[in-house]
């Protein structure tokens, strides 16, 4: 039983000391520099705690000195060295801000990723979010990242869409999660990849349906499909997938300021589909004068699209294929002349 309560006290204790860490918060003033208030511990104890102060200091020295990148690397190694005290996420946060002055945007989210990635009940975990939405917008909009704080590397959207998907799983729940999966369709658009923009669409409205962006998403995950539409001599799978996101959208979101555009959309969809289906009529009707096969196509027109032009087509195909099968029928009563071929 002694051993037991020992183990018990054991634990508690650690609990103690571990909160001690989690609670101690890291300040900074002018007079004082860096120091450590609200716990016990800080993580670091004797030379290494000394150590990782100074470096602190030197990097905040460096700071106000208008000195990013050396401010950068020492808030790093700070940041790597002891990763396990209190100084760390905030050696991390600020190294990343110092990146960010430099428009080094690839260490700059970085940084903020061990921050958010290994210490997520930082202070800041929603500022940083923020701080990474950004990057990748700014990105994806053409911001160029620079080699040593100098020279402008080259634009790169893929990165963008990289850190729009990194977000996604470090804060599935924030109010940046919506808006990531709408600018990682955007990014794919852009990158001509129309495949990949209605899969963020569509994660989009299943993942978030009550999202102020949900209308959006419909609009834009129908004109997507609608773009793939290559006209009525070609598969017709894009084009139904866009009348039916349309009719969706119209039906969910009836008061919505988009309704005018899906209905033109809608119309232009279901008239590629009717006169696809008019298409594979007169196939069957000029070129296999197979009458039953026409009247279903051209009957499926209609039903498609009634009050159009298309549809008025169509009745007038079925009259003519009325006036062919009967005279086929009437051909097919009459006997037939014998040949002899010799």
């Amino acid at each position: 039983m002694s051993a037991r309560v020992l183990g018990a006290l054991g634990l508690l204790l650690t609990f103690f000391l571990f909160g001690s860490v989690a609670r101690a918060d890291l300040v900074w003033s002018p007079q004082s520099g860096w120091r450590v208030e609200g716990g016990v511990l800080s993580g670091l104890l004797g030379e290494d705690g000394r150590k990782a102060t100074d470096l602190m200091n030197k990097a905040r020295t460096a700071e106000e000195a208008g000195n990013y990148g050396r401010a950068a690397k020492s808030y790093e190694r700070v940041g790597k060295r002891y990763g396990n005290s209190v100084y760390a996420p905030e050696a991390f946060y600020r190294a990343a801000r110092m990146r960010l002055q430099r428009k080094q945007y690839y260490k700059a989210h970085e940084n903020f990723q061990q921050v958010v990635g290994r210490y997520p009940n930082y202070t800041r975990f929603n500022e940083i979010i923020g701080e990474q939405y950004r990057i990748a917008s700014a990105m994806l909009d053409g911001a160029r990242n620079r080699i040593w704080g100098i020279i402008p590397g080259f634009a790169n959207r893929e990165k963008a869409v990289e850190y729009f998907e990194i977000l996604l799983l470090t804060a599935p729940y924030s109010d940046y999660a919506p808006l990531a999966l709408m600018n990682i369709a955007r990014a794919h658009q852009k990158l001509g990849n129309d495949e990949e923009a209605i899969d963020a669409l569509d994660r989009m409205i299943n993942t978030y349906p009550q999202s102020l962006l949900t209308p959006d998403a419909y609009l834009k995950l129908a004109q997507t499909h609608a773009s793939l539409v290559e006209g009525p001599y070609y598969d017709q799978g894009s084009t139904r997938e866009a009348v039916t996101y349309f009719e969706d959208f119209m039906i969910l979101f009836p008061s919505d300021g988009g309704v005018s555009s899906a209905e033109k959309g809608l119309g232009d969809m279901k008239r590629v589909l009717a006169e696809s289906k008019m298409r594979i009529g007169d196939f069957y009707f000029y070129k296999r004068s197979n009458y039953t096969a026409a009247r279903v196509f051209y009957n499926e027109a209609i039903t498609v699209f009634p009050d159009s032009t298309v549809a008025t087509k169509a009745r007038e195909q079925l009259a003519k294929v009325d006036v062919a099968a009967a005279k086929a029928a009437e051909a097919g009563k009459k006997p037939r002349k014998k040949f002899f071929f010799f």
